[in-house]
């Protein structure tokens, strides 16, 4: 990659993120690894991400966001398309969604930047300080170290959150929404931890207006981390949705340490 996706300057020790068509321009797209191969073909895929008509950019989703994740791995290619990802965000065309045929749905159709959001946000998610805490018990504290993608993409949090911010007060509900559980995860970052409290006023609002199961238990969590009191911002659904996970991490948990393959004696019987 000939492009390091951020830069410096003497009076602006923060990372930038650069214009999207430098990154598209300045990256050796065919030199990086994918899941499925190298990533050649994404510089046309990220760029009809921008096309006018909503069924190319969703097409482009899935092309250029899943050709570069799978099993919540990170991988050379992804580090870069998440950069384009976060220099895209607040370019018009991706504030345009679905067709709508009346002006009552507005809040209905799904933006292709609240599917931009949702992607960087599961892509944080993957490299998390819970994923590395995992990893670093089987990797004996190497983790980052056998992991060099995962601790690229952390070491950009902080300018992948530059470019998420200004969509918390976004005029869209779902992008809003998208925007704040995106940001949860990067500003684990030490850079970034002071801005918890503003997180946690978007999620008291979120948790005040939204139905969506994975953002709730989302931003519960994070509140819950980040020692906020949510025993009066969980609802009876809220409730059930965590003693459930909690009953089944406590099954995985000792059937990791005690399963036989299903039986109850160790083969040979």
């Amino acid at each position: 990659m000939n492009n390091s996706g951020s830069r410096t300057t003497e009076n602006n020790p923060h990372p930038e993120l650069p214009c999207f068509q430098e990154l598209l321009d300045g990256t050796d797209w065919a030199s990086l690894a994918t899941p499925y191969g190298t990533g050649e073909s994404l510089p046309a895929a990220l760029t009809r991400l921008l096309d006018l008509d909503p069924a190319v950019r969703a097409a482009a989703a899935k092309d250029a966001l899943d050709g570069v994740t799978h099993q919540n791995s990170i991988y050379e290619a992804t580090v870069p398309v998440a950069l384009y990802v976060a220099a895209i965000l607040n370019h018009p065309a991706t504030a345009a969604g679905e067709h709508a045929h009346k002006a009552d749905l507005r809040q209905l159709r799904h933006p292709t930047r609240e599917t931009l959001l949702d992607w960087l946000g599961n892509t944080a998610y993957d490299a998390d300080d819970e994923t590395v805490a995992i990893g670093e018990r089987h990797f004996d504290e190497g983790f980052l170290d056998a992991c060099p993608d995962i601790r690229a993409f952390r070491d950009l949090r902080p300018v992948i959150y530059t470019a998420v911010q200004p969509f918390l007060t976004d005029d869209n509900t779902k992008v809003r929404d998208a925007a704040l559980v995106t940001a949860i995860p990067l500003i684990e970052h030490h850079a970034l931890t002071s801005h918890r409290n503003e997180l946690a006023d978007h999620a008291h609002r979120l948790l005040s207006t939204s139905t969506d199961r994975h953002k709730r238990d989302r931003t519960l969590d994070a509140l819950n981390a980040w020692g906020y009191d949510i025993s009066t911002l969980e609802n009876v659904h809220d409730i059930t949705a965590r003693e459930l996970r909690t009953r089944m991490e406590d099954h995985d948990s000792w059937w990791a340490s005690n399963a036989t393959g299903g039986y109850a004696e160790d083969p040979p019987f």
